[in-house]
């Protein structure tokens, strides 16, 4: 299991989360993102909108199981971006 805090650079707004979700949905291991200590799996398009991320906020991401180093590369690339 990987674990990273992270700083939101993009934009809250619903086609950025999807993008998102697709993002996670690629890799065949889990994603979770954790706000205020609540912990979202990112695959859920409605469990991202439910956690408001504005743009600045930090975050944790885990990733947990194969390819986890790689989802959470372009989890970091994305939130980048």
């Amino acid at each position: 299991m990987l674990q990273e805090t992270m700083k939101i650079r993009i934009k809250n707004d619903a086609r950025m989360l999807a993008e998102l979700v697709q993002v996670a949905n690629y890799y065949s291991c889990s994603v979770y993102l954790e706000k205020d200590g609540k912990r979202i799996n990112a695959r859920s398009l409605m469990g991202m909108m439910s956690l408001g991320l504005p743009e600045g906020e930090e975050i944790t991401v885990m990733t947990d199981g194969e390819r986890e180093a790689d989802a959470m590369e372009s989890v970091r690339q994305f939130l980048k971006d």
